[in-house]
């Protein structure tokens, strides 16, 4: 009887120590696009926000970015990248569907190398939303991992 005992208490541990070594289910990063952000600065009352859901498993980035009272209709959205706050940088993931309106949402996904999963996991990514006033960018933000 006790070797049927020690049997699944071993077991419930192999189980557990199993359960620690799976990777998470989903890592979330968030942005909060600004004006002031862009470099170099640009003024004006537009802003929005990101959210970006990375499954290791399959490596796919899914994102939803929110943006509002630009000084025109949005021309284009990318993610850029590798760069530090501050810096700037190629695009690495470019948006479709963007709206070309002031305030809009898009919504995409892309598979991610392991490259572009270490650049996203050191903050050195970040999304910004252009426009024809502000062809370099109108607001910006870096992807920051959320909760």
């Amino acid at each position: 009887m006790r070797a049927f005992f020690r049997m699944i208490a071993i077991s419930t541990i192999a189980v557990g120590l199993a359960a620690c070594n799976q990777m998470p289910s989903s890592k979330t990063y968030k942005a909060e696009l600004w004006a002031a952000n862009e470099v170099p600065p640009v003024s004006g009352p537009g802003k929005g926000t990101g959210v970006f859901t990375l499954d290791p498993a399959t490596k796919l980035l899914s994102w939803t970015v929110s943006f509002s009272d630009l000084s025109g209709p949005a021309t284009a959205a990318h993610i850029h990248g590798p760069a530090a706050v501050g810096a700037n940088a190629a695009v690495v993931v470019p948006f479709d569907n963007v709206p070309k309106a002031t305030s809009g949402e898009i919504k995409g996904s892309k598979v991610l190398t392991d490259a572009q999963i270490a650049d996203l996991d050191a903050g050195k990514y970040y999304v910004n939303v252009h426009t024809e006033a502000n062809k370099g960018g109108e607001i910006r933000g870096q992807l920051r991992p959320g909760m």
